[in-house]
């Protein structure tokens, strides 16, 4: 599937005012754009009017000292189409907000990038993959999710032809990831007052086992096993989290913001912050975690102002987990239930994670309306390396990708190396399929040096028969901070988390500038 990844950030050295925007990936080689632009006045002000009407939270301001300008009313008037009937004030500002942020965002080459890339997409008879970084911590809060182009047209989180999320870029590597057969949950509930916990938890466990959405084509959807735990202390928690038997986290309970990724608080006097839930998550091969409470996606604020790299979801994202959805803002129970079954009935049937979201979010407008903020409240993070996938496929089998698919004639091949130009280096061969290179010792190569991720690079080699067989190999990058580097005619060349063609007598450098040279050698060539 086509991904279309974009990024905001703040530009301190020319006003505070002034963001970048750019492309970070695209679905064709010359898509990677940059523009800069100022964030205007009347953003702030729909956005001070969208907190007063809607928000539950304390006020974040958008940039320091920033105040709404209140002496000219919004012109909400301009998104209602002549034909349409008149609408209430919550419905034009929504939509007045979303087709704002719009306006600012996708502006000339960005827009085109966009559009060209939707294409691709439509010419593969698929959707398109966009992801949204906002590296400046005072835009996390804001609602992109109800971005549309124009009147009549779907806001992009509902839209048909695009999956939409976010994700962030300085990440731990993703490790391999095998596809699930069936939905295993950890439900857990924390402590909170105006709940019943157990009868939530009875609720609960009959939506995501027991759905009605599902019942009719049973045979269809994958099996969902629930385990429950009511107000655990950490130890119970990572003790069954530790089981390696769930890869889905689910929690409901009062929560806390702060700079570690906020706090959970399990039981009366008991918390795990948002650090020490990822370190656990990681390890445990949890692949989705869901919190059914405000302050999931919600930065910590020091006096209006927002931390950066705070929020439950961005934390969680950065340390390596695959993928978390929480709420922006509160959620009604009873909303919330509505989403819970109908996201849980799309990955049981198969769906990723962002097309499962979607749907959810579609049947939360649906029962409750577009003016309403209750489809604008799931927020959905993604790991750069994430397709999203969860669940295996109906028809497929549980086939492992063998390691050499033909090999009478692949033992006829020449091998391939990566030879160590440091003095008394090492020569080391390549495996026939996929070659892993990192820090830790699961990897194939292990080159231990600080500046070296966990997952670093692969060194894929693919065989095409064309009357001979040929065998090509590709250097992709995992890093963390896209620190794989590459010797050409004008010297090392930094690659980020891209895809190359390698070539016998080519020299790599993997983790700092300074690490040692490698070569990569193709036997007798």
């Amino acid at each position: 599937m086509p991904s279309l990844n974009l990024a905001i950030a703040r530009l301190v050295n020319v006003g505070t005012d002034t963001f970048a925007i750019w492309v970070v990936n695209a679905p064709y080689p010359s898509g990677n754009v940059l523009r800069d632009c100022v964030w205007l006045p009347h953003l702030t002000q729909a956005w001070v009017e969208w907190q007063q009407m809607f928000a539950g939270y304390s006020r974040l301001d958008i940039s320091p000292g920033a105040t709404s300008q209140q002496a000219n009313p919004l012109p909400l008037d301009f998104v209602v189409p002549a034909s349409s009937q008149p609408s209430s004030y919550t419905a034009r500002l929504m939509q007045y907000l979303g087709i704002s942020l719009w306006s600012w965002l996708f502006d000339e080459q960005i827009l085109n990038t966009f559009e060209r890339s939707g294409g691709i997409a439509k010419s593969q008879n698929t959707r398109l993959r966009m992801r949204l970084e906002i590296r400046d911590p005072d835009l996390i809060v804001l609602p992109w999710e109800i971005m549309q182009r124009e009147p009549g047209q779907s806001a992009i989180s509902l839209s048909q032809n695009v999956l939409f999320s976010r994700t962030v870029s300085e990440v731990e590597p993703l490790p391999y990831l095998q596809l699930d057969q069936t939905l295993n949950i950890l439900l857990v509930f924390g402590e909170d007052q105006t709940l019943q916990l157990e009868q939530e938890a009875g609720i609960l466990e009959q939506i995501l086992s027991n759905s009605s959405v599902v019942a009719n084509n049973y045979s269809e959807y994958a099996l969902c096993m629930v385990h429950t735990l009511l107000q655990p202390t950490p130890e119970e928690l990572i003790q069954q989290l530790e089981t390696k038997a769930y890869n889905v986290l689910f929690y409901t309970g009062h929560g806390l913001q702060g700079p570690d990724g906020g706090l959970l608080f399990l039981r009366p006097g008991m918390t795990l912050n948002g650090i020490e839930l990822a370190q656990v998550l990681t390890s445990t091969g949890v692949k989705l975690a869901v919190f059914n409470a405000c302050w999931g996606a919600q930065p910590a604020a020091v006096n209006h102002q927002a931390v950066p790299h705070s929020s439950l979801a961005e934390v969680l994202i950065r340390q390596g987990l695959p993928a978390v959805l929480a709420m922006r803002d509160e959620i009604a129970l009873h909303e919330s239930h509505t989403f819970i079954q109908a996201f849980v009935a799309a990955l049981r049937s198969r769906k990723p994670i962002d097309e499962a979201v979607t749907e959810a979010r579609q049947q939360l407008l649906i029962v409750y309306r577009f003016n309403q903020p209750a489809w604008t409240l799931p927020i959905l993070y993604l790991h750069p390396d994430y397709n999203g996938e969860l669940i295996k496929n109906f028809d497929e089998g549980i086939t492992e990708l063998p390691e050499i698919s033909i090999p009478e004639i692949t033992s006829l091949l020449p091998n391939a190396y990566l030879r160590s130009l440091s003095p008394e280096g090492k020569t080391l061969q390549l495996r026939p399929a996929v070659t892993r290179i990192g820090r830790t010792s699961e990897n194939d190569i292990v080159i231990p040096e600080p500046s070296v991720s966990r997952r670093h690079a692969e060194i894929l080699c693919l065989h095409t028969l064309k009357g001979t067989t040929v065998r090509t190999y590709y250097l992709e990058d995992l890093s963390t901070y896209g620190t794989t580097w590459v010797f050409r005619a004008n010297g090392w060349q930094q690659i980020h988390r891209q895809k190359i063609p390698l070539e016998s007598g080519m020299k790599l450098k993997f983790g700092s500038t300074k690490s040692q040279p490698w070569e990569f050698i193709i036997e007798d060539s």
